[in-house]
């Protein structure tokens, strides 16, 4: 059956303990706690709880002496063991700790350096691996080079802030949500019971720790819920996908999380390996538009070799809400055909060949409301998504406005604005759009990622992952624009391919494109999660040029 209805609510227990204390109270435990596989050297690094809690007090132990408290700790390490010793070493020190990564372009240089200016993160926190690729700094820890008896846990309050998440978006300021340490338990006890993660559940994946998803599917939810965490490298997954295939494989009881492109990336390149896909419990599949058809080409592909369709989990977060907001439930995926003209006016009508959407499913532990005009919706009309519950960020680092985060709803304050456009429909939540993304043409509304999909799906030469569809406004009036890469491999006319592109567009969606503009392979912006940045896309590509 579906989730019930009825809200279910985060115990006060749980919210009156922290992260650090889940720790530390298995530190005598010697079962495997964090595995990285380890692929460029063909070798896999264990801690067992008790090995990482000794550590984890060893860098609280030198990070009280050199940091005051309060203080912010930039954390710059791979994706390696020194990532999780440096987080929970900063918790247990009670610092705030920003994840974030080593830069390895000028671009992800420039966003780091705007991060750690908003910040004000003195202190860097890294690993030997990495220290040598870090721009120049005065004040440095490499957390995988100490030593010394360490340091007893920092008590800290339920309402202090535990880290900041920056948004991966390109072209703002930055922009740190401030994460409180009830925000860790309640997103995980939230998680735990969407996902029923236990001590026997293997959290793996490659999803890179500094992004909200990765920080807590590998780190925190593992630790709280007393499992263990199997992670690779997110460019190891990308080159060869297989890996992430076997690591599903190999291990009891696995609770996976990725972006759809994941999924359409290891169908894509399936070697028929003989893999025994049936350990898989959950597969969360978020953080970008959910298609049904990936859900239905991952099935195909790998459920024969056990693969269980009703793991496979669409979700819906977003960091501003520590990640979790909905899921699917037990029962998998679920799907509705809308009315493509009803939907771009505000209503979600079901029909036969209209337009499917795959529902994010219900919540767990926190209120989710769609909204427009201070007013909530009732079911088939759309309206922006607010979220109200503990797991929810205490606002942005440093800025007085707490618009976002202070709406009140029904004589109830502190609703999360997520700007996201939604619709429930029988009990489901489907997520429809993003305000600030929204193209309207002639009172029309169209969502970008509906354009991107007909227009990924239009030609071979077109990468389906990688197109980028935005508004314009000009003397010619309102219009729309898309942008795409061109697949490496594949030989076609441009002409063909735009032609292909503008028919797809127009079939599916009744709507003639401004301009189609086709560009290298790696040509469109990315924020630092790997999705597409249409904002900073329409900025270098929104012009008259071709």
């Amino acid at each position: 059956m579906p989730r019930p209805t009825v809200p279910v609510t985060v115990p006060e227990a749980v919210l009156r303990t922290s992260i650090v204390e889940r720790l530390f109270a298995r530190a005598g435990d010697e079962r495997p706690l964090f595995t990285h596989q380890d692929h460029r050297h063909g070798v896999e690094h264990t801690l067992t709880w008790a090995d990482f809690a000794a550590r984890v007090r060893v860098v609280a132990g030198e990070l009280r002496r050199v940091a005051a408290p309060g203080e912010r700790i930039a954390i710059l390490a791979g994706q390696e063991l020194a990532y999780p010793l440096a987080f929970f070493g900063a918790l247990a020190a009670g610092l705030i700790a920003v994840p974030l990564m080593v830069p390895a372009n000028p671009a992800q240089a420039d966003r780091l350096a705007g991060v750690l200016a908003d910040s004000g993160a003195r202190l860097w926190l890294t690993s030997s691996a990495e220290v040598a690729r870090l721009p120049a700094h005065e004040h440095v820890v490499v957390v995988d080079e100490l030593t010394g008896p360490g340091a007893d846990p920092v008590p800290v309050t339920p309402d202090s802030p535990a880290y900041l998440q920056y948004t991966s978006g390109s072209t703002r300021e930055p922009a740190g949500a401030v994460i409180p340490h009830r925000a860790i338990v309640a997103a995980c006890w939230q998680g735990s019971l969407a996902y029923a993660v236990d001590e026997g559940t293997t959290c793996a994946g490659w999803i890179p720790f500094f992004h909200d998803m990765g920080l807590i599917q590998l780190l925190c939810l593992p630790v709280f819920a007393g499992g263990r965490a199997v992670f690779m490298a997110p460019a190891e997954f990308v080159h060869s996908p297989v890996r992430w295939l076997r690591q599903l494989a190999r291990y009891p009881a696995v609770f996976t999380a990725a972006p759809n492109f994941a999924y359409d990336l290891a169908a894509d390149t399936d070697t028929g390996e003989d893999l025994d896909l049936s350990g898989v419990r959950v597969a969360l599949n978020g953080s970008e538009p959910v298609r049904p058809r990936t859900i239905e080409r991952f099935h195909a592909v790998f459920g024969p070799r056990g693969f269980p369709r009703a793991a496979h989990r669409p979700s819906y977060g977003l960091a501003e809400a520590t990640v979790y907001v909905a899921s699917a439930d037990e029962e998998g995926p679920r799907s509705a055909v809308f009315d493509r003209e009803a939907l771009a006016q505000g209503r979600a009508v079901e029909t036969e060949g209209g337009q499917e959407l795959v529902s994010v499913g219900r919540p767990v532990g926190q209120l989710v409301r769609v909204v427009h005009d201070g007013r909530e919706q009732p079911d088939g009309e759309v309206g922006e998504i607010w979220v109200h519950g503990p797991n929810v960020a205490d606002g942005y680092w440093g800025r007085g406005d707490a618009t976002a985060f202070g709406a009140t709803l029904d004589g109830l304050g502190g609703w999360l604005r997520t700007g996201d456009l939604g619709v429930v429909h029988r009990g489901d939540l489907y997520v429809t759009g993003r305000l600030k993304d929204l193209i309207v043409i002639d009172g029309r509304n169209f969502h970008p990622q509906d354009i991107e999909a007909a227009a990924g799906e239009a030609h071979p030469a077109v990468r389906r992952d990688r197109v980028a569809a935005f508004g314009v406004s000009d003397d010619d009036g309102e219009g729309a624009v898309v942008v795409a890469e061109r697949a490496r491999g594949v030989e076609a006319d441009d002409r063909e391919v735009r032609r292909a592109v503008l028919r797809a567009v127009s079939r599916e969606h009744g709507l003639t494109l401004r301009a189609v503009r086709l560009v290298p392979s790696g040509g469109l912006p990315r924020t630092s999660s790997g999705k597409v940045a249409r904002s900073a896309a329409k900025a270098r590509y929104g012009g008259n040029r071709e």
